[in-house]
């Protein structure tokens, strides 16, 4: 049975984090810890990994990884050789493969990415290895297609003259 002055070992995963306010009088409020996984250093996963989590890999992952709304940090020790989409990815590792993301990219100084790269905002560090191409795609482009569609929807009149608020064509006057 358990002894009140016997001193309890904290376990390995933590519930509750303790923040302390800056508020006079100062206080202590409880705030849980949910939605963030964590894969070892000496974890190695083949295949592929599909979560509805933010995720934390510190080992090694041969496949394919998709986290379509959720954040994907490749830790110091994080090895990847495999196809990453996820809305935002954080390299501090290596990663070998292509990267989705659907809102950020960042690489951090002194990780490794080689592979190409799709994400409407990318941030390479001074110190980051980087191998690959860039496609930095708009995240929305239905904006894109609106405007483009009421610029064509624009009649242009039958004697060819340039509808009001376009620029008129310049004609040299007639020498006499």
């Amino acid at each position: 049975m358990f002894k009140r002055d016997q001193e309890v070992k904290p376990t390995n995963i933590p519930q509750t984090i303790a923040v302390t306010d800056t508020v006079d009088p100062p206080r202590q409020t409880q705030r849980s810890v949910t939605g963030m996984v964590n894969i070892g250093k000496s974890v190695v996963i083949k295949g592929e990994l599909e979560g509805s989590e933010d995720l934390t890999i510190e080992g090694r992952i041969e496949g394919t990884i998709r986290l379509k709304d959720h954040v994907l940090t490749i830790g110091p020790n994080g090895r990847i050789d495999a196809k990453v989409f996820a809305k935002s990815v954080i390299v501090v590792g290596t990663v070998r493969g292509n990267i989705t993301a659907s809102e950020k990219l960042d690489i951090r100084d002194g990780a490794s990415v080689d592979g190409d790269v799709v994400s409407p905002r990318v941030a390479i560090a001074e110190g980051a290895q980087f191998h690959g191409s860039v496609d930095m795609k708009p995240t929305g482009t239905k904006g894109v297609q609106q405007n483009s569609a009421a610029t064509n929807s624009v009649p242009k009149p039958a004697n060819g003259a340039a509808p009001a608020g376009e620029a008129q064509p310049r004609i040299p006057a007639p020498a006499h």
